[in-house]
């Protein structure tokens, strides 16, 4: 998708209890405003708030320029691939989509339906988490169950993060001085939530997370990999019901089952108070990411870049650094020097002895939206 058009795009990431937004335009590099409405209960009164903030002298944006508005929505299924013009048939099939998302579908269709009758005039785009990924090969997206079940219940694997992996891919390939078809890139995105991919010439051919953004690297609170059979262990021996597996997974597991703390700060201050406990969280979340990188690696054959981004990837040299550590013979070095300290720019953190670029790319997932809203409607 091209994404040289020009345009002034309203952003806007709608959660349960909270909107995000950004007014993005595309000629310059920093975004017009930026906000976040907390406590929501209505997402019409979230809008609402947010056109009378964005309204305010002083606020540096002219609401009669808007180009257009786009909408984060966490999966597209199989029914989208792409961003999409909003429609009524189209919100329709959004909430069809929600049982693979029900904490964010619902909260997205809120933010849209409210969006699109705060601005009746403007286009409204779709821009799904998961479309990046939609150039999986079959092999890549197929789960080993029966394939019957599979096709009926929509089970395979989708990924996620898809804005953040698109845009810190093609702008990794920028920073080489190469075309973004030219170049072969695994994205780490590091944050809360976690994921890698696996994009070759700007294509997405293997990421982390699957059906759900449960499966793949450790995360804050969410396991990532494990054995399935867990959970029917859990259900015979512990008594738990699917919700509380679900419940444990997602939001008591990951860092946050193994240390205590989900937030990387708290780890590495435990680590560095002698806690076993978090040196061993530590060890697995990095040595999760390594597998990944191998794994990757081999799949693509040849690699280019490795790119740290999201807020653990930005941020935190002790994983940048365990997560490489001992691949040296894969041409993976990693400048200690370099590597130092959180980095708010695009930094180049690999040795010049490596064969393989080692990139800390900031991400920037709200312009990405903004970018493939215009280019949408344009």
């Amino acid at each position: 998708m091209s994404v040289n058009y020009v345009g002034l795009a309203l952003v806007l990431n709608c959660g349960s209890s909270s909107v995000k937004y950004q007014v993005v335009d595309t000629t310059q590099d920093e975004p017009l405003a930026v906000g976040l409405v907390e406590r929501v209960t209505h997402h019409s009164e979230a809008i609402r708030e947010i056109i009378a903030q964005l309204s305010e002298p002083g606020s540096g944006v002219d609401l009669s320029m808007l180009t257009v508005v786009g909408h984060r929505v966490l999966h597209g299924g199989e029914e989208f691939s792409a961003p999409t013009i909003i429609d009524d048939a189209v919100e329709r099939t959004i909430a069809q989509l929600a049982p693979l998302g029900p904490l964010h579908i619902p909260a997205n269709l809120a933010g849209i339906s409210a969006a699109r009758e705060a601005f009746p005039n403007l286009p409204h785009v779709a821009i799904f988490d998961t479309a990046f990924h939609s150039t999986l090969p079959e092999e890549a997206y197929t789960y080993a169950v029966d394939r019957r079940v599979a096709a009926e219940h929509g089970v395979r694997r989708y990924g996620f993060h898809g804005t953040s992996h698109a845009y810190v891919s093609r702008e990794t390939a920028r920073l080489m001085g190469r075309p973004t078809n030219e170049v072969n890139t695994i994205v780490l995105h590091l944050g809360n939530g976690a994921s890698a991919c696996a994009v070759k010439g700007g294509l997405s051919v293997d990421t982390s997370m699957g059906l759900t953004p449960l499966e793949g690297l450790v995360m804050g609170t969410r396991s990532g990999d494990i054995d399935p059979a867990v959970t029917l262990h859990l259900a015979r021996t512990a008594g738990m019901t699917p919700d509380e597996v679900d419940t444990l997974l997602n939001r008591h597991s990951g860092m946050m089952g193994l240390t205590g703390y989900s937030d990387m700060r708290d780890v590495n201050a435990a680590i560095e108070a002698g806690s076993h406990e978090a040196k061993v969280g530590m060890d697995v979340y990095c040595r999760r990411i390594r597998g990944y990188v191998g794994n990757y690696y081999a799949q693509l054959g040849h690699l280019d870049a490795i790119t740290f981004t999201a807020g653990v990837g930005e941020n935190d040299p002790v994983v940048r650094a365990g997560a490489l550590a001992g691949l040296e013979e894969l041409g993976i070095e990693v400048d200690p020097e370099r590597n130092a300290g959180r980095k708010k720019e695009p930094t180049l953190i690999s040795t010049d002895a490596s064969r393989v670029q080692v990139w800390v790319v900031p991400t920037n997932e709200e312009r990405e939206i903004a970018l493939q809203s215009i280019a949408a409607v344009s």
